[in-house]
């Protein structure tokens, strides 16, 4: 079976944006991209700092609520819907809950071929990358750097302290079944 969706996961400022871009540019055919940057910022402005929703903590922390999961679960559900639907899918994303947040990914993508990757970076070079961002709390980086793997079973793995986002596409596009 070819594969239908990619989940890309690593900690903030890591390097998973930039990779996307990549691996759309260098895959032969069109693949839509999802972020969870791009799920918070379509959550009302309401449960951004809500116990309910998400809580960005000053040391740079993630707290997640009932409504952002039931929320993100949605979003899983609507992404895997796309790729049943015949759209191949790259989802950006941060796994906090290192296994337990694959499970659910697994859950939501159930019968259709998925390739892993995990795209490592040491945290005092993503947190330099943050500090250059300016959007992200300070802190975000280091302490994602280990958590966001935890457990996680990759099929790819690729390290962005050193090498750049194309490199790093490739080896993720000579990974995928075709």
């Amino acid at each position: 079976m070819t594969t239908q969706v990619i989940v890309v996961n690593g900690g903030s400022s890591s390097g998973k944006s930039g990779i996307v871009r990549c691996l759309q540019a260098v895959l032969p055919d069109p693949w839509l991209a999802f972020g969870v940057d791009s799920l918070i910022q379509a959550m009302p402005v309401s449960m951004q700092g809500s116990d309910a929703g998400i809580v960005l903590a000053a040391d740079g922390a993630v707290h997640v609520g009932a409504e952002f999961r039931a929320l993100q679960r949605a979003w899983m559900e609507g992404v895997a819907a796309m790729a049943r639907a015949g759209a191949r899918v790259i989802v950006d994303d941060v796994l906090l809950g290192g296994a337990g947040s694959q499970q659910e990914w697994q859950k939501a993508l159930g019968g259709l071929e998925v390739l892993w990757v995990g795209v490592r970076c040491e945290s005092a070079v993503a947190a330099g990358r943050e500090i250059a961002r300016g959007d992200r709390v300070r802190g975000m980086a280091e302490l994602q750097a280990e958590v966001a793997h935890r457990g996680v079973v990759y099929d790819v793995e690729v390290d962005t302290t050193h090498t750049e986002s194309l490199e790093c596409a490739r080896t993720i596009a000579a990974g995928l079944i075709p």
